[in-house]
């Protein structure tokens, strides 16, 4: 499994541009000719998969839209099987459009929230103090409190940019007293729909990327095993100082090593 940000492509900090990583699409080539299977699995929400996968492969990058997931994918899944019938979602119109595609049924922070049985923050740069007000309302009314991400920071080719949706999730914890569940990275239930997706077990999953935090926090809790890169915001020294939890079995450069790393190339 693949991340996005920093591990295959460099975005723009309003994720309207997008660079390959260099060796990426040579690594994903490698793998589908090998038929080794692999899935990307991006922590942002702001699009659908059909939206984001065609501008991956206008930069290069060989990623089929039934090969790219992002947290939406996953919350899907959490919210049928939690039996939620109607979510507050604050996020843009492409993660509204990515749930109710997925047969979510959606209501918008400006709407009538007082049903709704669970709330859902995604990439939402818009957001305002009404709709964190709406989203603390419904929480403390009971909603079940998910979020597509709650890891801080993510790789762009400006440094280092911060998530809006940690930002959200802290506003409407420090107020309701509820902790977030993710749905996305590093998240049990990233990791499970990640294996379903590769009809693997989750201890044969190599999960890849440049987060400490969202991909080798779950690899480790979940039995997987962590590849970690340097081309996103950790390098290889910040790699050598994390904690047991946190450390990759493996830490190469970029995905361009990874074919020649593991015997491929």
């Amino acid at each position: 499994m693949f991340d996005l940000d920093g591990t295959l492509i460099l975005s723009n900090r309003k994720l309207g541009s997008y660079d390959a990583i260099p060796g990426a699409a040579e690594a994903l080539r490698h793998l589908d000719d090998l038929g080794v299977p692999w899935i990307a699995l991006t922590n942002g929400s702001a699009y659908a998969s059909r939206v984001q996968a065609p501008r991956l492969r206008e930069v290069g990058l060989p990623v089929p839209d039934e090969r790219l997931f992002t947290p939406n994918s996953v919350a899907a899944k959490v919210i049928a099987d939690g039996g939620y019938e109607k979510v507050l979602v604050l996020g843009t119109d492409g993660v509204v459009d990515a749930l109710e595609e997925l047969g979510v049924t959606c209501v918008p922070p400006s709407g009538d929230h007082k049903d709704c049985d669970a709330v859902y923050i995604a990439w939402h740069p818009d957001c305002s103090m009404p709709h964190i007000h709406a989203a603390c309302e419904a929480v403390l009314d009971g909603a079940a409190f998910l979020t597509a991400s709650d890891v801080p920071f993510f790789a762009t080719k400006e440094g280092r940019s911060f998530g809006y949706s940690c930002a959200i999730n802290g506003a409407v914890s420090r107020v309701t007293g509820v902790e977030p569940q993710p749905t996305g990275k590093p998240s049990a239930h990233a990791l499970d729909f990640i294996a379903d997706q590769l009809g693997i077990a989750k201890e044969d999953v190599g999960v890849v990327g440049d987060d400490a935090t969202a991909e080798m926090q779950m690899a480790r809790e979940g039995g997987a095993i962590g590849i970690a890169v340097t081309s996103g915001f950790t390098s290889a020294e910040e790699w050598a100082q994390q904690p047991a939890n946190k450390t990759p079995h493996v830490v190469i450069e970029n995905i361009g090593e990874l074919a020649a790393r593991m015997g491929l190339g």
